[in-house]
Parts: C-alpha cells; structure tokens; sequence
C-alpha cells in the first residue's frame, strides 16, 4: 500500500497513480504528496526526505553564517565603533530569540515549507542588502531581519525532521540533521572569511546571498507541502501555548537547553581570552575550537543511533549534561594546550550526546499539532542562553576571574541538570 505524506508525517492512504516502488513523489489533489513506495520500503523513502532536509539547511546556514566572520570587520570599515559592533552582533541574536517561539506556532499553522520559504528568501535578501549597507544603522537593521529570517527558518526545519521521521527513527534523524547543521555553521566562517580576504567584503555578501537564494528554490521545487491547517481562533492559541506551559517534560528540555547554551555561550566568547592568558597562541586558540566543533558534529550521528535503542531518551541527556558541566570545569583550570584540547574535545562530544537526544525527545512529548511551537521554544532557549552568557559573565569574570567562571557556569548546569531530571520523573517511555 502507497504512504501518503502530508506534512505530519507517513500515513496510508490510496495512490492516485498506479505502482509503489518507484520511490517518487507525486502530488494530489486537495494538497500534500504520494510516495509510491512500499511499505516495506518506507525507511528508504524517510532517508531521501531527510537528506533533502539535511542539505536545506547545511546551504541555509551554510549562506547565514559566511557573513559572520565578516560583518563585524565590515561594519569598522563603515566607522563602527567596537560597541556598535556588539549591538549589530547581538541583534541577530536578540530578534531570532524573541521571534522563535511564536514563529514556531505560526509553523504549525500555515504549514512548514511555506514559513520555512520565506525565511530562506529573507535571509537571502539580508546578505544582499550588506552590500549596500553604508553606516552602523543600516548594519544593524539588516542584522534584525537577519534575525527575523533565522527565527522563520531553524525551527521550521527542525519541526520537519520530526514530522518526517517515525518514533523510531528520531534520534538517528536529529542525529544526521545537527550533523549538516553544525557543520554548515562551522565550514561557513571559514568559506566567508577566505572569500572576504581573497575577493572582498561585497563578493562574500554577494555568494552568501546567492548560495541562500539557490537554497530557497531547492526548498520550494522539492521540499513536500504540508495540507494547509485550519484557520485558528485566539483562544485556540493561548490554549495550545498553556498546554506547552504545563508540560513538565517539555519545560525540563527547554531549561536543558538554556543551561548548555549559556555554557556555549561562556565557551565562545570567555574562552579565548582565558587561553589567551595561559599563553596559548591565536593559532593554538583557533585549534581549540575546532576540536569542539568537529568532536560536536562528528559524534551526533553514532549518538542518534544510540537514543533511538535506549529505553528512556532523557537517560542520555542527563549522562551529556554531566559531561558538559565537567568539561566546563576542566576548561577552568586547564593551564596548557593538551589540557585545552581534551576538554573542548570532551565538551564536543558531550554536547552531541545531551543535544541530539533533546531534540528527538521534545518531539515525543509534544502533540504533533504543537511541534513547531515547541521547537521555537527550543531555539529561544538557544539564543537567549548564549545571549544571557555573553552579557552577565563578563561582569562577573571581573570580579572571580576565569576559572570562577567556568565553574560557576558547571554549577549553573547541575542545577539545570537536577530541574530537568525532576520534571522528567513520571514521563511515560514510548514503546519502540
């Protein structure tokens, strides 16, 4: 029997065309899509969906962030101040952690390829309008489309991979999904700021643009439509948003996340300095983050293999978080090269285990219907955790130093930790 897809996911349904086994899909009437497989071979027709999936959004991101490297050396060349460079940095930021939550939900309303579309279009639009960008304002008005446009897109597509993959396949499908994600976004600046140098400012906005813009056509000719959603009442909104309130799981997921990205966050923008001042070298430094970027990425695919065969998800979440606040300590008093490197390693490594299980779990514990909202919740919690870093520690790493801060951040995320594991208690393991 044909499965038909209709944005929630696989369901029987008759073909209007003759033959399964063909592995291609075929539009009907009134919306959404026929797959004219088997059913034995649906994993096979899962797997294309989400390769698909997986390239959207490594050449979405992978567009997105060549500019990051570049912009803040564009924006002192057009007279920014440092200060300014920081307001134009944050406010990507800052609108992409507002704008999340509630894009999510319009998400689960208008449908996933439609929002998803339009915030490719307007990221694409953004790196073009650098280009004409001459002063400090114009750089951050763009930065706060740029905002907008991330917030339309990431939980959109995260919201597709868990409508595409079976209960059984989450993990693995998070796992190949943050896989592409994470190495878009760790090949991009290395891409944009070689073409920058090589080039310029203006050709590494312009092939930004270009590589998103292809991206929204790939998204739009072969990204599978969801059936349009009925039309929504206010009070059905505020229901569905006091349903994800009182969930206990979901929230225990989201103060996970906000935990890790806030030690992210202390890693990206405190660690440099501190290994700076163990007398590591800019080169060694560089070094460093790329060992946890590539340990991150690397392990999220053997680590969704991993959640999809354990009984309870939030098992290896708990074990990733422990790992995350140790290895946060362990950067605190590391004082050489060696002991950098195996803690960026470890904090990689950690962040795969506890992130790709998070993802795969908060879309067990919400209705389908409410997916795209709780994701928007999840990258909220993303921005706002690396953003609540960046602004508070600097303050406090005045006054205990760089060691005290890397372990008052572990302490943040035991106590995280402990909050997530009692929210947990009670939640029924899906049968497999």
């Amino acid at each position: 029997m044909p499965l038909r897809f209709n944005g929630g996911g696989f369901q029987h349904g008759a073909a209007t065309g003759a033959g399964g086994g063909s592995g291609l899909l075929e539009p009907v009437t009134g919306g959404g899509w026929v797959l004219k497989v088997e059913e034995k071979a649906g994993e096979s027709s899962f797997g294309v969906l989400l390769l698909l999936t997986c390239a959207i959004a490594f050449c979405g991101y992978l567009g997105s962030h060549m500019r990051l490297p570049v912009v803040p050396l564009y924006a002192r060349s057009v007279g920014a101040s440092t200060v300014q460079v920081g307001i134009i940095n944050s406010a990507f930021m800052l609108m992409a952690g507002l704008l999340s939550l509630p894009l999510g939900f319009v998400s689960d309303r208008v449908g996933r390829k439609r929002l998803a579309a339009a915030g490719v279009l307007v990221l694409s639009a953004t790196s073009f309008l650098l280009c004409w960008s001459r002063s400090p304002l114009q750089l951050m008005l763009v930065y706060l489309a740029f905002g907008t446009g991330l917030a339309a897109f990431g939980p959109t597509m995260m919201s597709l991979v868990a409508d595409i993959a079976p209960v059984t396949h989450l993990g693995r499908a998070y796992g190949w999904y943050t896989t592409a994600l994470y190495t878009s976004m760790s090949v991009g600046p290395a891409v944009g700021g070689l073409v920058a140098q090589r080039w310029g400012f203006q050709a590494a906005f312009l092939i930004s643009g270009s590589v998103i813009f292809v991206t929204f056509w790939v998204l739009l000719l072969f990204l599978p439509e969801r059936r349009k959603a009925a039309v929504t009442s206010t009070q059905t909104v505020l229901a569905s948003l006091g349903e994800l309130l009182h969930n206990r799981p979901l929230l225990g997921c989201w103060l996970a996340t906000l935990g890790g990205c806030f030690g992210l966050g202390m890693f990206i923008s405190f660690m440099p300095l501190h290994a700076h001042d163990r007398h590591l070298a800019i080169g060694e430094i560089g070094l460093v983050f790329a060992v946890q970027g590539v340990s991150n990425a690397l392990s999220r695919i053997p680590f969704g293999h991993l959640s999809d065969r354990v009984g309870n998800r939030a098992h290896p979440v708990v074990i990733g978080l422990l790992g995350f606040a140790g290895s946060m300590a362990g950067l605190g008093i590391a004082s050489n090269l060696v002991l950098f490197l195996a803690f960026a390693a470890a904090l990689g490594i950690s962040m795969g285990l506890a992130f790709t299980s998070v993802g795969a779990l908060i879309a067990e514990v919400v209705p389908q219907r409410s997916r795209g909202l709780a994701m928007g919740g999840y990258n909220t919690c993303i921005y706002l955790g690396m953003m609540l870093s960046s602004a508070l520690m600097g303050g406090v790493i005045e006054r205990i130093g760089f060691s005290g801060g890397f372990f008052l951040t572990a302490l943040i995320n035991l106590l995280l930790i402990g909050a997530f594991h009692a929210l947990m208690r009670g939640w029924p393991v899906p049968a497999h």
